[in-house]
């Protein structure tokens, strides 16, 4: 099997199966009603699995990066918009890598 059908087979699997984690979430909460407390938790969960993801990674590396965490967590906590905080956090990390 040449390495670009394997690439090709590799996408298309993690594009299924990202596809079915999609809509098994929809078919296991189909009958649920989302108001009040449940509303609240599904709302910070994309922000959970982010800081999930990235905390390891803030923890392991270097100053420039965790400097950079702690200021794309500040950006959050002033609520700011996802795509600012992202932007904020991308921008610190390429200023504190430049820097000697």
């Amino acid at each position: 099997m040449s390495d670009d059908l394997l690439t090709v087979i590799t996408i298309a699997g993690m594009a299924l199966a990202t596809y079915l984690t999609r809509i098994g979430g929809l078919y296991l909460m189909r009958g649920v009603s989302v108001t009040g407390r449940l509303k609240a938790a599904l709302d910070a969960l994309p922000a959970a699995v982010l800081m999930a993801v990235i905390a390891p990674t803030v923890l392991a590396t270097g100053a420039a990066e965790t400097i950079a965490a702690a200021i794309t967590a500040a950006a959050a906590f002033l609520r700011l918009p996802m795509i600012a905080v992202v932007a904020i956090g991308v921008a610190a990390v390429v200023a504190l890598r430049a820097l000697p």
